[in-house]
């Protein structure tokens, strides 16, 4: 048996009847850039997030770059976000200007410990970036009055947490701006690369939509200098039909998580995740820590059960951040789970017997390297 990490081919049959003709109208109107399939997916996804407005971006990246510029931070000044993340979660900031300063997570949600940030708070810190991590919200009452005690803009990454609740507020309406995107693989996922900023104030929509369709107000009148980061009409109607679904999906993801953990709860060498009181996780990913993971990994795979590692090798040890003279022993819970981590499959059309065959597989891997 074969299981793949997420299998977007069963989604595409599962929603071809209504994934199909919405492609097939863009295509015959010929109308590709903007127009009303935008702006309803943007209102739609703004009514879903429960949040003031929504616009759309050319990708998560330039979700994250937009929020940023609207925060008004300028070089030198600082960002305070987390290790074990996406490398987009970071390099918007240096594309700003900015200066980084990555902080340890929480060993229970894996999200940006509130203490660790409020520890790092600096002069120059002007944005904070929290990431709902792997579907689990950051715990943001906490730092969100830290960051408006010292006047500091909060950003929330939210792009793999589409549909998450904290404490009944959904991702993406946890605080002034929020960021998603929409890879294919996201549990809301385009057919390409596509992304969103949400914000509470839709004056601040208005800035974004601007800044990300060239600075302009009309087409040949511009009042800033902007970006080409605009949300193209193909991938809006993909969304829009995805979005009709993502609640259901997002159950039988918890639904799967819940199978998981009953299977592996007698296992001491796993280590499942956890949900927080008063969060609703989506499970984009499902992470477990094992040890030897390389070994479990490489085994899995050898077995058809296509695990993933996120992330194995946290931001603050990589090359590209090797100027932050942050080495092994900084972020200490941080590279604990970069260490063990292993993303065992879930998707929705997942079926009994495939989670069986994981539990089983993942078993008898552990089985092996044992001491």
């Amino acid at each position: 048996m074969t299981i793949p990490q997420i299998d977007l081919k069963a989604q595409y049959r599962a929603l071809k009847p209504e994934i199909d003709p919405a492609i097939a109208k863009i295509i015959e109107n010929t109308a590709f850039i903007g127009g009303p399939p935008v702006a309803d997916f943007e209102r739609e996804f703004a009514a879903y997030c429960e949040a003031g407005a929504a616009v759309g971006a050319a990708s998560g990246t330039a979700a994250l770059h937009l929020a940023l510029c609207e925060s008004g931070i300028k070089p030198g000044e600082e960002v305070i976000t987390v290790s074990q993340t996406f490398i987009a979660t970071a390099e918007v900031a240096r594309l700003c200007g900015a200066t980084l300063k990555m902080v340890d997570i929480d060993p229970q949600t894996y999200c940006m410990n509130p203490e660790a940030f409020a520890a790092a708070i600096s002069p120059r810190t002007r944005v904070v970036i929290p990431v709902d991590l792997y579907g689990h919200p950051a715990d943001m009452d906490p730092i969100l009055a830290t960051a408006e005690a010292h006047g500091i803009t909060a950003i929330e990454d939210a792009a793999q947490a589409h549909g998450a609740r904290y404490h009944g507020r959904r991702a993406g309406s946890l605080a002034p701006l929020a960021t998603f995107s929409f890879y294919p693989g996201k549990n809301l996922g385009a057919y390409g690369d596509a992304g969103a900023v949400t914000v509470a104030d839709p004056a601040a929509g208005e800035r974004i939509a601007q800044l990300a369709n060239h600075g302009r107000a009309e087409k040949y009148e511009h009042h800033v200098e902007g970006f080409n980061y605009r949300l193209d009409a193909l991938q809006a109607v993909v969304l829009s039909v995805k979005l009709r679904h993502l609640d259901q999906w997002n159950a039988i993801r918890r639904q799967i998580a819940a199978r998981y953990r009953e299977l592996l709860t007698d296992v001491p060498e796993v280590t499942l995740p956890q949900a927080a009181e008063g969060v609703e996780h989506v499970y984009h990913l499902f992470v477990i820590q094992v040890p030897d993971r390389d070994r479990i990994a490489a085994t899995l795979r050898e077995r058809g059960v296509m695990v993933q590692l996120h992330y194995p090798i946290p931001l603050h040890l990589q090359q590209a951040y090797a100027h932050l003279n942050m080495p092994r022993g900084s972020l200490p819970v941080t590279e604990q789970i970069a260490d063990h981590c292993i993303s065992l499959p879930v998707f929705p059309e997942m079926t009994a017997e495939q989670i069986g065959y994981v539990v089983t597989t993942l078993k008898d891997a552990l089985a092996k390297v044992a001491p």
